[in-house]
C-alpha cells in the first residue's frame, strides 16, 4: 500500500514539472512586438563591444597610432597575445576597470563597471559569444528584467570575489556574470529535471563538463581570475533558485490552477 502510495504521488510531480516546464519554454510566445525580442541581450551585447571598440582604439593611439589603418593593424596584433607595455592596463583602470586601491578610495562604481569591458579581441569574441548563446534562450525563460537582474547582481558579486581574494590584481571581463547565467540555469535544469531526456543527466553532466572546464582554464592561465568565476557561479546558483521559485511558481498556479491544488507538500525544495 505504501509503494502505491508513493507511486500516486509521483506522478502529480512529474505533472507539476512537465508543466512548468512547458510554461517556462513558451510564456514568451504570449508576448507580443519587441516584448518577444530578447533585447536586453541585444543591448547588453552591441553596448559591451561598443565599449570594448573605443578601449582599443584608445590603447592603439596610446601605443602610437595614429591612423585607422595604425589602430586596426595594433588591435589585430594584440587580439590573442598582448604585447608588453603598460598602454592597455592604464586605459582599463582610467575607464573602470577593477583596482583594489582606487576601490578603497571609494571608487565603489568600479564594482560594475568591469563587466563591461575586456582586454583584446579574443576576450570580447569569447564572452560575447557565450552570453549571447546563452542570452537569447535564458531572457525567454526569465524574462527581461529578471535576466538583466541575474547578469548584474551575479557580475558585481564576481568582482566583489576578486577584489576580497585577488586584491593584487586589476580585472576586467563579463565572464563573472556568464558563470551567474551557468548557475542560474543549471537550477533551471535540475528542477526539470524529470520533463528532460533521461531524467535530465545527460544536461546536467553537459553543463558539470562546461563549467569544469572553463574553471579549469583559470588553472594553467594566469591571467584567468577564476575567483571572479567561481563568485559569479555560485551567486548564480543562489539568484536562480530565488528567482525560479518566484517566477514559475506564479506562472504555473495562473496557467494550472487545479495541478497545483493536487500536488503533496512534500514535493521537495527545487518542486513547487
Amino acid at each position: 500500500m505504501e509503494n502505491i502510495a508513493q507511486s500516486h504521488d509521483e506522478i502529480p510531480r512529474k505533472l507539476r514539472v512537465l508543466a512548468a516546464y512547458r510554461t517556462a519554454l513558451n510564456q514568451y510566445k504570449s508576448r507580443h512586438g519587441l516584448a518577444r525580442i530578447s533585447w536586453v541581450t541585444w543591448i547588453v551585447t552591441l553596448g559591451t563591444i561598443a565599449i570594448w571598440c573605443f578601449t582599443a582604439s584608445q590603447v592603439a593611439q596610446a601605443s602610437g597610432a595614429h591612423s585607422l589603418r595604425d589602430v586596426i593593424t595594433n588591435i589585430l596584433a594584440n587580439a590573442i597575445n598582448i604585447q608588453q607595455n603598460d598602454s592597455l592596463t592604464t586605459i582599463l583602470i582610467t575607464y573602470g576597470a577593477k583596482d583594489n586601491s582606487l576601490i578603497q578610495a571609494g571608487q565603489y562604481w568600479r564594482f560594475v563597471t568591469p563587466i563591461f569591458l575586456h582586454v583584446n579581441l579574443l576576450h570580447i569574441a569569447l564572452n560575447m559569444l557565450n552570453f549571447f548563446v546563452l542570452g537569447v534562450f535564458l531572457e525567454r525563460l526569465f524574462g527581461h528584467l529578471r535576466f538583466l537582474l541575474i547578469y548584474l547582481v551575479t557580475g558585481v558579486i564576481s568582482i566583489i570575489a576578486s577584489f576580497y581574494f585577488a586584491p593584487q590584481e586589476v580585472s576586467v571581463g563579463a565572464s563573472g556574470a556568464i558563470f551567474g547565467l551557468v548557475g542560474a540555469y543549471s537550477i533551471f535544469v535540475l528542477a526539470h529535471r524529470k520533463a528532460l531526456r533521461g531524467a535530465g543527466i545527460p544536461a546536467l553532466l553537459w553543463l558539470v563538463c562546461i563549467i569544469g572546464a572553463n574553471l579549469s582554464v583559470g588553472f594553467f592561465i594566469a591571467a584567468v581570475d577564476n575567483f571572479a568565476h567561481i563568485g559569479g557561479l555560485l551567486s548564480g546558483f543562489l539568484l536562480g533558485c530565488g528567482l525560479y521559485r518566484a517566477t514559475f511558481r506564479r506562472q504555473v498556479v495562473r496557467k494550472h490552477p487545479g495541478l497545483i491544488r493536487t500536488i503533496s507538500p512534500v514535493a521537495g525544495p527545487w518542486l513547487y
